[in-house]
């Protein structure tokens, strides 16, 4: 099963509609699944609210919006890394690889 980014955003965040216009794209090339979870989605919320839990108990330090890299989002999940906040599209990529790479350095992909 792919890794998943999942994007915990606000429907009132300019920054989050932004980057809506490029992050799915971009995660889906890197060959990974998009979640997006608008925290405004009550149902949608709450099938990941314990991934962003885990990463943020308290919620007070995460960014707008903040992208979580699991794997198995909707069983027994593993967080493996994240990117915080709005970048360019070339930048945001560069983060989701770092963040790829770091975990894969073992793994021939």
């Amino acid at each position: 099963m792919p890794l998943a980014v999942i994007k915990f955003s606000s429907e009132d965040c300019g920054i989050c509609h932004k980057m809506s216009f490029y992050d799915k794209k971009v995660a889906e090339e890197l060959g990974l699944e998009f979640i997006d979870v608008k925290m405004q989605d009550t149902a949608t919320y709450r099938k990941y609210r314990q991934i962003l839990l885990t990463q943020y108990p308290d919620k007070s330090e995460m960014g707008w919006p903040t992208y979580i890299i699991c794997d198995s989002p909707s069983g027994e999940f593993q967080i493996v890394g994240e990117v915080k906040g709005g970048h360019p599209k070339g930048e945001f990529r560069s983060r989701l690889q770092g963040v790829l790479g770091s975990n894969s350095a073992d793994q021939k992909i």
